[in-house]
Formats: C-alpha cells, sequence, structure tokens
C-alpha cells in the first residue's frame, strides 16, 4: 500500500504563487508515475501534471503550461506541483495520485492507483 498526504493549499490572490506538496510512504518502490489532478465544485476531476520519480519526464494539461511545474524529491518521497501566475478558474481541490505500474497516457485518472485525500486551492480575483 501507498500512502498520499499533500499539503500546501491554501488562499491566494490571482497572480500569486503556490507549491504543493504530496509525500508519499509505504510501497513507494510500487509506483511509476506521480500525478496531480484538481476537482471544482459541479466538475469533473481533471488532470494537472505529472512526472515519473526520476523527474526526466513531465507532462502537463494545456490550461497550466507555462504557469505550473512538477518535480519530484527521491530523497524526501515527495512531489511537488509549483503555481505560478494563479488564476481564479485554477480554483479547486487538487489531489496527488501514484499509479501502480507504467502507462504511456498520463492523463487519465484511472491510470492512477492511490490518491490522497487533497488540498484546497482558492484563487480569489
Amino acid at each position: 500500500q501507498v500512502q498520499l498526504v499533500e499539503s500546501g493549499g491554501g488562499l491566494v490572490q490571482a497572480g500569486g504563487s503556490l507549491r504543493l506538496s504530496c509525500a508519499a510512504s509505504g510501497s513507494i518502490f510500487n509506483t511509476y508515475i506521480m500525478g496531480w489532478f484538481r476537482q471544482a465544485p459541479g466538475k469533473e476531476r481533471q488532470f494537472v501534471a505529472a512526472t515519473g520519480w526520476s523527474g526526466s519526464s513531465t507532462s502537463f494539461a494545456d490550461s497550466v503550461k507555462g504557469r505550473f511545474t512538477i518535480s519530484a524529491d527521491n530523497a524526501k518521497n515527495t512531489v511537488y506541483l509549483q503555481m505560478n501566475s494563479l488564476k481564479p478558474e485554477d480554483t479547486a481541490i487538487y489531489y496527488c495520485a501514484a499509479s501502480g505500474a507504467y502507462y504511456n497516457d498520463w492523463s487519465r485518472a484511472n491510470v492512477y492507483r492511490y490518491w490522497g485525500q487533497g488540498t484546497q486551492v482558492t484563487v480569489s480575483s
């Protein structure tokens, strides 16, 4: 089993920045892709970004390209989502997720086996 705990959410003004952290514990050696998803009220969960633990490959949703970065710290078993130039439409609960195998399409939620509880991000206009 793998446990994921997100932190770093909060309230920020438009144009501001936040860094989310996802601390992984348990059978981390069984994880391959680490992703971030978000879900706004009344909307479906959507892909934000993903990376492998090496950090050499990353993937981003078009809506966050150029504003968000994702990185992994193997020593701390932690994945980060740096969010810059935040917009009100970025407001959502952000979830960290880990896959139990390697897949080609990192944007599909059903690729990920393990999920965190989420952290709220609110961007005011």
